[in-house]
């Protein structure tokens, strides 16, 4: 009988050894995993946002989800490695063309002409109080 046992639980210890390879089949992942996973993930958004010029503010704001400390040591070595390699910014295109196409439409919305151009100052309404006036009351 004790060999029976002995050959039961050496079987059994066989099954329960393939464990992680049944859970990884199910799509069961572990916490380590996981974590390594978002680490990786911020560090790729923050290296991202690096190369698209953004600030770090910026890339934290837009990815609320991802942990500040990985996006930021993404952000810090793809600067590292831009310095070291001399490589410039890419502007992001995307954010310019909604900025410019919102400018568009609330020049079309008051009935402006042409819309505004960047770096062109926007022209002041009619009623409006001049900004100098804000800053004076900020100042006393």
């Amino acid at each position: 009988m004790s060999r029976y046992a002995f050959i039961a639980i050496f079987f059994a210890s066989a099954l329960l050894a393939g464990c992680d390879m049944v859970t990884g089949a199910l799509g069961i992942e572990s916490p380590e995993k996981v974590a390594a996973a978002r680490e990786a993930e911020g560090k790729a958004v923050g290296g991202a946002c690096r190369h698209a010029g953004r600030a770090i503010e910026d890339c934290y704001t837009m990815n609320k989800r991802a942990e500040k400390a990985s996006v930021f040591a993404g952000w810090r070595d793809m600067n590292d490695y831009m310095r070291e390699n001399k490589i410039e910014a890419v502007a992001p295109q995307m954010g310019t063309k909604t900025a410019t196409a919102e400018a568009g439409a609330a020049a079309a919305a008051d009935g402006a002409d042409e819309a505004p151009t960047e770096g062109a100052p926007a022209k002041a309404k009619p009623g409006a109080k001049p900004a100098s006036r804000k800053a004076k009351a900020h100042d006393s």
